[in-house]
């Protein structure tokens, strides 16, 4: 050793020596002379007693766990170090004498600083010898908490390289984290903050990871272990091949010392001694891509997109997604695990993760807003290696794979590259509430006709007459007079279509924005903001919707017209047990409670249900949900232009469930898509998340001006000529058309009635019948012998 370096460590010997046992006062005056060798905790010769002796308080990241609505249900965990705190109450004993045992033995005795040792060290380390720490429990706090506390990268070099500077500094804070804080209260941190190797920070990480127990029921040997890993996590590593033979000698030095402290007997020793070391750790997921139950995880997605989308968790995506993985926070979402069960048995019951297409159900509580279920017959799955090409012959061609069998897509919630699908004929409930909303009654009859020719210029639509958009019905037996029952009941086309026209297209376009219907792409934000009015197609579902938000829409319905914006929480507490108020019902009024009431009353009717204030006369496009329920229910199936699409949306006054049959890779496919797939999946949904719940029914709407509107006497036209009767008909102010042929006992081709008879909404629909003459017995009876054999 050269002289000058004696000279230096005799000094920093003596100095440290005065110092602590003279006090602050003595290491003020005598630092600054050795100041210049490069000890001084500061640039500049600052003295010792200068040196900051208030450490910054800074929480070490904590992880933040996500439970299912019934609050006991683990969803997923988000960290960026796997990491909750625990009170030392609930820390084992065993854990708390081991880690005494492990990193300092003097802990109960020194008042944060181990003089002897820390001489002992500067000296060895001076002097060339292996490298000793000498820090106590309190130092490697301290150590711990400036890192974690640094606000630069700068900040976090001081607060770890191995110099003397911060040695000292380390010594200071200890010092006076001592007076601060008992005994109880540093070991307790210390456990809270340490690392323990393979991804676990503080002992309930790493109970959890190597132990998978809480760190309340650690035995010696289990507590052994874990204290020999702190001071090298990758070193003592029992799951390498190279770390195992250490950890286990590093384990049993701990139990010895356990033993020789006074902690345990020696008999206890021995045996924990002989406990067996296990070579695995088991660690946690991180986010959705790894759940427990792997068909969570779209509603996982969505939670976290929620959350990314927050203002309240900061001003960016990263900084929210920061305090997500390192806040500490308890959520309790509003995913029911009951829900989410049945509706993904019920969709592995019509299509399987390898199917092209994709069952997509969601499932929202109406006047809440809450999500209770995301389910589709897809894994959510960040690999997708092995996925099969996309079945969008385009894309095949660039060998890109299609969404299945996994994916983590936000197929049924949309964002990112979903901007959601055309789901058909359920958007004609929006015009239904437009028209409700202006003073149209349920009972507004329009005569349709199989091909409408409408005003619309609605060149984006592919049913085109000249220019005009003209839409054509299912079947060409569906004409003549619908009202808004028996129109929404059996979907007709050209019954919502001139209603929507009467309207106004930008009417409608407005419901569904209140509804909570958004316009994901460039095109359709354009149609909606500028040129709604001209959107004659509308109505009928061309425009991209996602299931989540058209089961929300119907939901506000079902909750009297209030809008409740989705939501996946219910409630966040903070660290400090502290709830938040982020995530409650948002909730605001979309349309009159007896507008809703009104317009599912007439959705009572595609679903097969009765409608209370009308008729539904027999029409309905899923008859068979209502049996299947077994509850009141409103609804509406839909489909596209030659059924690329089909969904059902049935609701009850406590749950809707929207279903879609799509497929996310080739929207524009040449197959079509069955309601036999759809269908049953949505109402046997249903069916298993009412069982035995109430059987409510639905409100209904105050007055039956909103049901049959006002109504006006329809003149008698009995045995007119057909011009007199339209003349006498259009004179009382009514829409007069032709009807069908009857038997009367009015002369052939005069009228024979109307119908409707009697009376009808003020300005609608009325058909005159048209006389066949009486009927001649002696006629039928000549009809039927010339019908048989040989009979002329």
């Amino acid at each position: 050793m050269r002289g000058r370096d004696h000279h230096f460590v005799t000094n920093v010997s003596s100095l440290l020596v005065c110092g602590l046992l003279a006090g602050v006062a003595v290491a003020a005056a005598a630092f600054p002379a050795v100041a210049m060798s490069g000890l001084a905790a500061k640039a500049g010769g600052e003295a010792f007693a200068s040196l900051p002796s208030q450490l910054k308080q800074a929480t070490a990241p904590q992880m933040t766990r996500v439970f299912a609505s019934d609050d006991k249900t683990p969803i997923t965990v988000f960290y960026d170090e796997f990491r909750s705190d625990v009170p030392l109450k609930d820390i084992s004993v065993n854990m708390q004498n081991a880690i005494v045992a492990a990193e300092d033995h003097q802990f109960y005795k020194h008042n944060g600083v181990d003089l002897k040792g820390s001489v002992r060290a500067l000296v060895n380390n001076k002097q060339g010898g292996d490298k000793q720490g000498a820090s106590t429990l309190t130092m490697q706090l301290v150590k711990m908490s400036l890192a974690y506390s640094a606000t630069s990268p700068q900040e976090v070099i001081d607060a770890t390289e191995d110099t003397t500077t911060r040695k000292v500094t380390e010594m200071k804070y200890a010092m006076q984290l001592e007076k601060e804080l008992t005994k109880q209260q540093i070991l307790q941190r210390y456990l809270n903050t340490a690392p323990f190797g393979n991804g676990a920070y503080g002992v309930y990480a790493a109970s959890q990871v190597y132990f998978s127990k809480h760190p309340r029921n650690l035995t010696i040997a289990e507590a052994a272990l874990l204290a020999s890993m702190v001071k090298a996590p990758s070193g003592f590593d029992p799951t390498t091949t190279g770390g195992y033979p250490k950890a286990l000698q590093r384990r049993n030095w701990v139990i010895g010392n356990m033993r020789d402290l006074g902690f345990v007997t020696p008999a206890d020793a021995a045996a924990a001694t002989a406990v067996k070391l296990g070579h695995t750790a088991k660690r946690t997921g991180n986010g959705c891509a790894d759940l427990k139950v792997n068909h969570w995880g779209f509603f996982c997605d969505y939670f976290y997109r929620w959350w990314l989308g927050r203002p309240e968790f900061g001003p960016t995506p990263y900084d929210r997604e920061r305090r997500l993985k390192s806040g500490g926070y308890r959520i309790r979402t509003t995913l029911d695990i009951k829900a989410q069960a049945a509706a993904r048995e019920n969709i592995a019951e019509k299509a399987g993760i390898n199917d092209r297409d994709a069952l997509l159900l969601a499932a929202v509580q109406p006047g809440t807003g809450r999500v209770r279920a995301l389910a589709a017959n897809r894994r959510y799955k960040l690999d997708d290696a092995h996925n099969k090409m996309s079945s969008d012959p385009r894309k095949a061609a660039k060998k890109i794979r299609g969404t299945y069998p996994n994916t983590t897509n936000p197929l049924l919630s949309g964002g990112g590259d979903i901007n959601g699908y055309q789901a058909g004929s359920v958007f004609k409930a929006f015009t239904m509430v437009a028209a409700l909303e202006n003073g149209y009654p349920l009972a507004y009859p329009i005569n349709t006709t199989y091909r409408y020719v409408s005003g619309y210029r609605d060149g984006a639509a592919p049913a085109e007459c000249h220019g005009f958009y003209c839409p054509t019905n299912a079947s060409k037996s569906e004409k003549g007079p619908y009202n808004m029952w028996t129109g929404f009941g059996s979907s007709v086309n050209t019954y919502f279509v001139p209603l929507e026209e009467s309207v106004g297209a930008d009417k409608v376009v407005d419901v569904a924005q209140r509804f909570g219907v958004q316009f994901r792409s460039p095109r359709e934000k354009e149609l909606a903001t500028k040129n709604a009015k001209d959107w004659g197609s509308f109505t009928l579902g061309v425009s991209a919707s996602t299931p989540l938000e058209m089961a929300n829409a119907y939901a506000t319905l079902a909750a009297d017209g209030k809008y409740c914006a989705p939501t996946p929480v219910e409630q966040i507490v903070t660290m400090k047990n502290e709830k938040l108020d982020v995530g409650k019902p948002n909730c605001r009024k979309a349309t009159r409670p007896d507008v809703a009431r009104a317009a599912v009353d007439a959705a009572r009717c595609p679903v097969g249900d009765s409608a209370q204030l009308g008729s539904c006369g027999g029409h309905r496009t899923a008859g068979g949900a209502r049996g299947a329920v077994g509850h009141p229910i409103f609804g509406k199936t839909g489909t596209t232009d030659n059924d690329k699409t089909a969904s059902l949306i049935i609701g009850t006054t406590s749950m809707v469930v929207a279903g879609y049959l799509v497929n996310p890779d080739y929207q524009d496919h040449p197959y079509r898509m069955s309601h036999d797939t759809v269908n049953p999946a949505v109402w046997n949904t249903m069916h298993d998340i009412m069982k035995g719940k109430p059987k409510d029914q639905f409100k209904k709407p105050s007055g039956d001006k909103i049901a049959e509107g006002e109504q006006r006497s329809i003149p008698d036209v009995t045995c007119l000529s057909v011009a007199e009767a339209t003349s006498k008909l259009k004179g009382a102010g009514f829409i007069v058309g032709a009807g069908t042929e009857t038997a009367s006992d009015c002369p052939k081709g005069r009228a024979a009635g109307t119908a409707p008879a009697g009376r009808t909404i003020k300005g609608g629909f009325v058909s005159i019948q048209i006389s066949q003459g009486k009927d001649d017995p002696q006629d039928k009876a000549k009809g039927k012998d010339a019908k048989k054999p040989g009979g002329r």
